[in-house]
């Protein structure tokens, strides 16, 4: 018997809505248009045109990861491949690892090194703190590592892990290899890969870089690239095998077939980084997301992490009392055409503060969006008072007025 075709598909035109939607959720954001329109091209990916792209891409991503390192490949996959081939190749059978748990995707690197044969004890935090420099050395001194895992921005709660460089510090002081999960905060934060000692950084494309999801980038220290020569255990993984990564992104010769739109799109968005500089765009970061918590809390919701804890790039706002959680994304996004996250276990909704969302218009319907959408399911938000914090915000960020402490760090 053979298969028919199936009848009645319905083409993407009939599918996708009418309106486009804002995307302000934690990730894909929305792209640049220049970084759409390098996605819609293909070239051979062994010509010479490609090791150009190649060559651009991997000096661009030095700059954005402030490293010197000699090893900066591309993976054809999201943030998690990413994260999985930083593991699966420092990781060996028997290494033990100390991984810091704060939140689902700190409790992911942990899954993935227990599955590379690690040996893994994990540092559990608060799921709405940040981990202390202080826990981490009496993990270090009991059980002293071969590795180390960390977020930076723990992007299923909203917290930041703020004492990181110390961490590092603190981490070589036990001569521990350190991984660190910047998959929502590079580019839009301070992240010194080689001041802070860091062996090995992911990141994805489709958050704080603005490109396409399915394409990410992982950067590794000398030191942890004379590690992975030294393996003493073949990788049980093919495609994200450093070293046959290698081949491709320092060799000119073949690992398998890159994804070679998507790392088009990613040098587009590296050069718009490079172009507006990691300074600048830190501090928009910055404006847009504070601005934003503002507006939050003036319009009367409050925050889930504290000041002293909280993501910029992800923002997670408590949902009031009595209101549906499905209900309000669904309200958003069909009546007010915004896009926003459900959450991880925790009451919460989380917006996102990545590349092109923060825009001041972006802030400003978003968090109409999010009022409005409350107050027709009854909840007591003011919506007026909080756009007029938003506005205020914003003025006062930019008039340098009550954020002289706010330091925008940087070795650019």
């Amino acid at each position: 018997m053979s298969i028919c075709a199936p009848r009645n598909i319905e083409t993407l035109d009939s599918i996708l809505p009418d309106e486009p939607l804002l995307m302000m959720g934690a990730g894909p954001v929305p792209i640049p248009a220049r970084v759409a329109a390098a996605n819609s091209i293909v070239i051979n990916h062994l010509g010479d045109t490609m090791a150009q792209i190649i060559d651009q891409v991997k000096s661009m991503s030095s700059y954005v990861f402030q490293t010197n390192s000699a090893r900066i490949l591309g993976v054809a996959g999201p943030g998690s491949a990413a994260m999985e081939m930083a593991v699966a190749n420092l990781v060996e059978p028997g290494d033990r690892c100390v991984c810091v748990c704060n939140g689902f995707f700190s409790n992911r690197l942990a899954d993935m090194a227990e599955r590379s044969g690690g040996v893994v004890n994990r540092l559990h935090v608060k799921p709405d703190a940040s981990a202390t420099a202080l826990s981490v050395r009496q993990y270090l001194e009991e059980y002293n590592p071969k590795i180390l895992t960390i977020v930076q921005g723990e992007t299923s709660n909203t917290v930041c892990n703020t004492d990181l460089a110390d961490i590092c510090k603190v981490a070589k002081e036990y001569n521990c290899l350190i991984v660190v999960d910047a998959v929502c905060t590079l580019s839009t934060m301070p992240l010194n890969m080689d001041e802070w000692q860091i062996d090995a950084v992911i990141t994805g494309g489709q958050k704080g870089l603005s490109s396409i999801p399915g394409v990410s980038l992982v950067a590794f220290s000398e030191t942890a690239w004379h590690h992975i020569q030294k393996r003493k255990t073949p990788m049980q993984h093919w495609c994200l095998d450093a070293k046959l990564a290698d081949q491709f992104w320092y060799q000119k010769s073949y690992h398998y077939t890159a994804p070679v739109s998507g790392v088009l799109a990613i040098h587009e968005a590296l050069r718009l980084v490079c172009d507006e500089t990691l300074p600048a765009r830190f501090k928009r970061h910055l404006r847009s997301s504070l601005a934003f918590q503002a507006g939050v809390e003036g319009m009367g919701l409050s925050l889930y992490v504290q000041q002293a804890h909280r993501l910029n790039s992800v923002v997670g706002i408590c949902v009031p009392n009595g209101i549906e959680k499905a209900t309000l994304l669904q309200t958003m996004s069909n009546r007010y055409r915004v896009e926003i996250s459900g959450s991880f276990g925790a009451n919460i909704v989380r917006v996102g503060q990545m590349g092109e969302q923060c825009r001041a218009h972006n802030i400003f319907r978003t968090l109409h969006a999010l009022g409005a959408a409350m107050s027709s399911m009854s909840a007591k938000v003011d919506v007026p008072a909080g756009v007029s914090a938003l506005e205020k915000s914003l003025q006062l960020f930019d008039a340098d007025v009550g954020y002289t402490e706010l330091k925008i760090e940087s070795s650019a």
